[in-house]
């Protein structure tokens, strides 16, 4: 606007630190005017370099100039003021700070919404009042950071100064200044070398957390899958159990109705065969009954010579015919019925209670096993009379131990191929068509077998080939990818191995390897003791020939494992 012929512009009464109208505007030997508190706390920082720098021109001096009140520029902002010449600052676009919000600190009258803060002029401005700040020379080493309302908690309380080092001895922020008294000798580094010392820590801690959770998630999994198994393994037991005592209540029945049908043969034979004594001894008593007649007719005739010839022609049996006694025919056919069916009583009823009696030290075993973190179904000890601190010496001895095992084709390596019923394999050169499992083994020409052992558990496995084989057992969770020793059977802490070829065998446990001396076995016995914590190798020929014996504490159930060099095959011996 234009006054007494002058032209006036609000900028030019605008302080350029705090962009608002001079108050009690003072100049400096440069010749820029500043507000007296803007410039003496700009200066104040400054004071430990010793030198005094204009904000706008850069201009130093040196020592810090005496700052005196500008009588002239202070009556002509006055007469600004009460003329209403100042323009609106109010931009159409600001938005007012409202409860909550960080205010504006050179705004007058109603405050806008500050957006960003500035550390070293320790106030926050809106969007109007921070542009200085981006397009101003003076403030190009000035810091911004998004609005907040802890600006005093970034300045050092013993210096006014910006907490810009951080003490590693203390453990809290400090100042330049602090450096020389207090914290003197102190391990000290710049705020943001700490920062980003602790967002390194910070992010290893993320990754170590994500890491733990992956590790919980995949113990979740396994014992979701546990309880799982356990369930669907019971059901599968008590239908097995129902389907088998309904064959043998039908069969029960079957022979109970051939016992009967006998009974009624029998029944029929006796009474044929008596119904013909009867008939007989009936034809006897009408003939008896006849002459008996004749006798009592003759003994009333009183003609002598006629009573002579008659006696003459008449027959008197001489000889009576023995008829069994009935009563006995049904006593022994129920007596001799009787003892043949007590006979078969009892012997069911031994059989029933040898049966059960292995059935629940079977079940017993997968109780053990379950105590020890098992999460699958275990293959348990069959009963014998061997006692169980004893341990067996002859191949019979051991074969009373014997489990019927088979291959678990979800764990094969594609190069093996299975025969004779998933009891023989061989690695091929090319891969077979298996469907993707998470349990197959990638890399190393491995597989399992279905079932885990945790009790007395005897195995034999005959191979051929020039490629060797190795057989053993592992835990379930043992690595099945990659190629590493991790997932090698015998070559670390979850499996142990006897590696066999034509020339050498071995054990292997946990990358060592223990060279076993003499020849070597086409057919190997593999004896667990798993509550004992013992593992023994025999070679088997017309007698058990020990290879070696691991002594160790298994923690959960083992699954027998076997290698099989290209050019080889295995076999499991079944009895």
């Amino acid at each position: 606007m234009a006054q007494s012929g002058l032209v006036l512009d609000k900028d030019q009464f605008n302080c350029s630190i705090c962009l608002d109208v001079l108050k009690e505007p003072v100049t400096i030997p440069c010749g820029h005017s500043y507000c007296l508190v803007c410039i003496q706390n700009y200066w104040d920082q400054d004071d430990y370099l010793g030198s005094y720098v204009c904000p706008q021109c850069r201009h130093t001096s040196s020592p810090r100039p005496v700052l005196a009140r500008n009588t002239m520029l202070a009556d002509v902002v006055e007469k600004f003021k009460k003329n209403g010449l100042q323009e609106a600052t109010t931009d159409a676009n600001q938005s007012f700070a409202e409860a909550g919000d960080v205010q504006c600190d050179v705004c007058t009258g109603r405050k806008n919404k500050a957006v960003k803060s500035c550390l070293v002029c320790l106030a926050s401005y809106c969007d109007v009042h921070v542009q200085p700040h981006y397009e101003s020379v003076a403030f190009k080493k000035h810091r911004l950071v998004s609005a907040s309302k802890k600006l005093q908690e970034t300045i050092c309380p013993r210096h006014d100064k910006l907490l810009e080092v951080f003490c590693r001895t203390d453990g809290r922020c400090i100042c330049y200044l602090c450096l020389t008294d207090e914290h003197k000798g102190h391990d000290t580094v710049l705020a943001e070398q700490e920062i980003q010392y602790k967002q390194t820590q910070l992010n290893d801690m993320k990754k170590n957390s994500l890491l733990q959770i992956q590790l919980r998630e995949k113990d979740a999994q396994e014992l979701r899958h546990a309880i799982f198994s356990l369930t669907h393994a019971t059901e599968a037991a008590v239908e097995e159990s129902e389907r088998i005592f309904s064959r043998l209540i039908r069969s029960l029945e079957k022979q109970s109705s051939e016992v009967t049908e006998l009974i009624r043969v029998q029944e029929r034979a006796a009474v044929s065969q008596t119904e013909e004594r009867l008939e007989k001894v009936q034809r006897e008593m009408v003939e008896l009954r006849r002459t008996e007649a004749e006798l009592e007719k003759l003994c009333h005739n009183d003609d002598h010579i006629h009573f002579l010839q008659k006696c003459k022609s008449l027959h008197f049996p001489t000889k009576t015919v023995e008829t069994p006694s009935v009563d006995t025919l049904p006593y022994l056919m129920y007596k001799t019925m009787r003892e043949g069916l007590a006979d078969v009583k009892d012997s069911v009823d031994e059989i029933f209670q040898k049966e059960f009696n292995r059935v629940s030290e079977k079940v017993i075993s997968l109780k053990e096993s379950s105590n020890h973190g098992s999460s699958e179904k275990t293959k348990a000890v069959k009963s014998v009379d061997i006692p169980y601190n004893t341990e067996p010496k002859t191949r019979g001895d051991f074969l009373q131990y014997y489990n019927d095992i088979t291959f678990d084709p979800n764990t094969a390596n594609p190069y093996l191929c299975f025969s004779d019923g998933l009891r023989g394999v061989t690695t091929r050169s090319e891969p077979q068509p298996y469907p993707e499992h998470p349990d197959r083994f990638t890399s190393w020409a491995q597989v399992l077998c279905r079932a885990g052992m945790a009790g007395r558990c005897y195995w034999e496995v005959e191979w051929t080939g020039n490629g060797g084989a190795s057989m053993g057992v592992c835990y379930k969770n043992m690595s099945r990818s990659g190629g590493g020793s991790d997932s090698k059977l015998g070559h670390n802490s979850k499996s142990w191995s006897l590696d066999c070829s034509y020339s050498l065998s071995s054990f292997q446990h946990n990358k060592e390897s223990v060279a076993i001396p003499g020849p070597s076995y086409s057919r190997v016995g593999v004896y667990l003791d798993f509550r004992g914590g013992t593992l023994t190798f025999y070679g088997v020929s017309d007698t058990m020939v020990l290879l070696h014996k691991v002594k160790t504490t298994f923690t959960q159930p083992v699954y027998p494992g076997f290698w099989i060099g290209l050019g080889s095959s295995l076999k499991l011996i079944s009895h």
